[in-house]
């Protein structure tokens, strides 16, 4: 059973472990694909991966018949007391701690929860904007325990891989993406996987309702409609 919000929030079919190019970050998969340690803290930049790797850990352990929960404490309208019970999930995955940090009613919420996954032999995972200790978390107890279990900086992506992760995807969506139009939309948009992938699913739309492939020229076409230009 994989536990989501009430809040319209859900998991991304695409955040599949399949889906994530390793370059650089194979010890970090090595550890999410193991439950051994107590925790599991991720942080670095935007669009390193880090709600991806949550979220492929979910959909690993529905695959596994096992039980996952993943809250993402940035998202507005969450309380602390929904960490309550938590325990009973054999992973609780909780996506940008940063947001949360320095709050003495969450920190608090989040040090009685750890314990009590810990108690029952299960597994907290994290992810954040930096390490435990550049949060600025009050709760000394609170930081001790994040770096209990291994803490990993996810490493960016070069050009190169940007460029792979990018055709990846698009093969997985059933299109082709040849180099010169991958490299063209990476030196038009943001840089970071976030934003590239979320251009790519806009591209897919637009070429499946005008029946065209994805060239140069379609995608300047798209990328003047989309900025009004």
């Amino acid at each position: 059973m994989t536990r989501q919000l009430p809040l319209g929030v859900r998991l991304r079919d695409a955040a599949t472990f399949e889906n994530f190019l390793p370059a650089g970050n194979e010890r970090v998969l090595d550890a999410l694909h193991t439950a051994d340690a107590p925790s599991i803290y991720l942080w670095g930049a935007a669009g390193t991966g880090k709600s991806h790797l949550l979220q492929a850990v979910c959909h690993q352990a529905a695959a596994q018949d096992q039980r996952a929960a993943y809250l993402p404490l940035a998202e507005p309208g969450l309380h602390p007391a929904m960490l309550e019970g938590m325990e009973q999930f054999d992973r609780l995955c909780l996506d940008d701690l940063d947001a949360v940090a320095g709050d003495p009613v969450w920190e608090t919420a989040l040090f009685h929860a750890y314990n009590r996954l810990t108690a029952a032999g299960h597994q907290l995972l994290v992810t954040a904007n930096g390490s435990p200790t550049a949060l600025g978390i009050q709760l000394p107890d609170l930081q001790s325990r994040l770096g209990w279990g291994p803490v990993f900086q996810l490493q960016p992506l070069g050009d190169s891989a940007r460029r792979q992760a990018l055709q990846q995807r698009a093969a997985a969506r059933g299109l082709s993406l040849d180099d010169e139009v991958a490299a063209y939309l990476m030196t038009r948009c943001a840089r970071d996987m976030g934003s590239l992938f979320a251009l790519l699913e806009g591209l897919d739309e637009a070429s499946l309702a005008a029946q065209r492939r994805l060239t140069i020229p379609f995608v300047r076409e798209y990328l003047l409609r989309r900025s009004g230009s």
